[in-house]
């Protein structure tokens, strides 16, 4: 079972630039759908890497759905030559993503994500918008089964956003 609280902190506490996507970031915006998993969209440049495979390596993170035994090691020369990562961690499962289908990566898609406060510890998150656009594009079953709840979560909130009840 993930332990959602512990990773979001453990990625805000070492000051990783991630954007949350997926299913936390809908819950974030109301969404009523559960999740398993934290699914995050990290910056690419070295330094956030380094702090990536720092912050994991208490955590044991391991390739999700992997054999035993297989020789994984999430470090710098890993991720750097790697772009999308599916883990499994002590704390629960992980998608580290380097680029989302239906939105790009982390420089691309920080202009239009929103601040939040989440488990006491300020993170990104993507907006309604930008998760709509990524499920549209994903297109899978449970994609497109989610967009109807995000659109009417969008519809309110731009009601309450422009005073009407």
């Amino acid at each position: 079972m993930t332990d959602f609280a512990a990773l979001i902190r453990r990625l805000s506490d070492a000051r990783i630039e991630f954007i949350l996507i997926g299913g936390v970031a809908a819950t974030v915006h109301g969404s009523v759908r559960l999740t398993r998993d934290v699914d995050v969209v990290y910056a690419r440049h070295p330094d956030n890497i380094r702090r990536i495979c720092d912050a994991l390596g208490a955590v044991h993170p391991y390739l999700r759905g992997a054999s035993k035994g297989l020789p994984f090691h999430l470090d710098v020369p890993t991720m750097i030559t790697g772009l999308n990562f599916t883990l499994v961690t002590d704390e629960g499962d992980l998608d580290l993503l380097g680029e989302m289908t239906g939105g790009g990566t982390y420089e691309q898609l920080l202009p239009g994500a929103v601040r939040v406060e989440l488990y006491g510890r300020p993170c990104y998150c993507l907006s309604v918008d930008q998760l709509i656009a990524a499920k549209r594009a994903a297109g899978r079953p449970r994609d497109i089964d989610a967009l109807a709840e995000l659109e009417v979560i969008r519809d309110r909130q731009t009601a309450s956003d422009s005073g009407a009840d």
